[in-house]
């Protein structure tokens, strides 16, 4: 059996990170032409299939992944070869998370990382969705809930609190609720339920059943803009919205929605010291936020 060609394992590589030929083709400044004869070279090394087809685009297979750390390996001595900067990390990190998450808790984190790493990429894909079953393209996730995955390790990274929400204009025209019975005779502001995909999103709406939709969105940024817009009392994120002087919470006591965050990825991906970088950045980032997340100011209240 011939010697696997490194070149091909670090095209395979690409072509994992991107689940397609094409994208990885320009990754590598290649064809795509060339980036599929080197996959089918490899395979014929290696004695079997290293991709197969699914619905998201490329997977690997069991042959795959061990072809893949065998890539990541590569990859990083040829990083270290060319390292003068004292063993600064270097290369793309992908991965996907809600938007919120994304935008307050990962950006931020990532930013001090890559200032001490200015080789090292980080790209995000904001989506409020389940955890993949293939993780195609994708280094790792962050999603809502504990999810059920295979050939990966799901841990908690931490918690977050949804509050009930309104505009101070909207309270003074339509009245301050005072219990949930008076709550569900306004209009609710909060995820499209048809295309909610994540069921832990789901239960707040079960503690408020009898509210009507008044604006609904996939995208959490359109809910705190509606609420402060006056369209209705919003289920948000207390860490999005208590950063505005003119949402105030309503019934913290009584809504207080905990939810959590968990980080799924696979061993070999961890393997990779960019990617165990970029994890433990976002661990720390999350823990620092603490108190911001489940709904605490400086002043240590939940209340408005």
């Amino acid at each position: 059996m011939p010697t696997p060609n490194a070149q091909d394992l670090l095209v395979l590589r690409a072509v994992a990170q991107t689940g397609r030929f094409t994208t990885a083709a320009e990754t590598l400044g290649l064809n795509h032409t060339t980036v599929s004869r080197r996959i089918t070279a490899l395979e014929k090394a290696l004695g079997g299939h290293v991709l197969s087809r699914s619905a998201g685009g490329w997977e690997l297979t069991d042959l795959g992944r061990r072809a893949a750390d065998a890539a990541a390996s590569v990859a990083a001595a040829v990083a270290h070869l060319r390292d003068d900067d004292g063993g600064a990390l270097a290369g793309v990190v992908r991965m996907s998370a809600t938007d919120g998450f994304s935008a307050f808790i990962a950006a931020p984190a990532f930013a001090r990382l890559r200032n001490e790493n200015p080789r090292l990429s980080i790209e995000i894909v904001a989506a409020t969705r389940r955890a993949s079953q293939t993780r195609t393209g994708l280094d790792f996730e962050v999603v809502v809930g504990e999810p059920q995955v295979h050939r990966a390790e799901a841990t908690r990274l931490g918690a977050y609190v949804l509050g009930l929400y309104a505009s101070r204009d909207y309270l003074t025209s339509a009245g301050t609720p005072s219990d949930l019975a008076e709550v569900v005779t306004h209009p609710l502001v909060y995820f499209i339920d048809s295309m909610l995909q994540v069921d832990s999103l789901d239960a707040p709406r079960r503690l408020l059943p009898a509210m009507r939709d008044a604006l609904s969105s996939t995208n959490v940024f359109v809910h705190v803009e509606a609420t402060r817009a006056g369209a209705g009392l919003g289920l948000l994120p207390c860490f999005m919205a208590d950063r505005h002087a003119d949402l105030v919470r309503i019934l913290p006591d009584l809504v207080a929605e905990k939810l959590d965050y968990w980080l799924v990825v696979r061993p070999d991906s961890l393997r990779q010291p960019a990617v165990a970088a970029v994890v433990q950045a976002l661990r720390e980032g999350t823990l620092a936020l603490e108190s911001e997340l489940l709904g605490r100011d400086r002043a240590g209240r939940t209340g408005p």
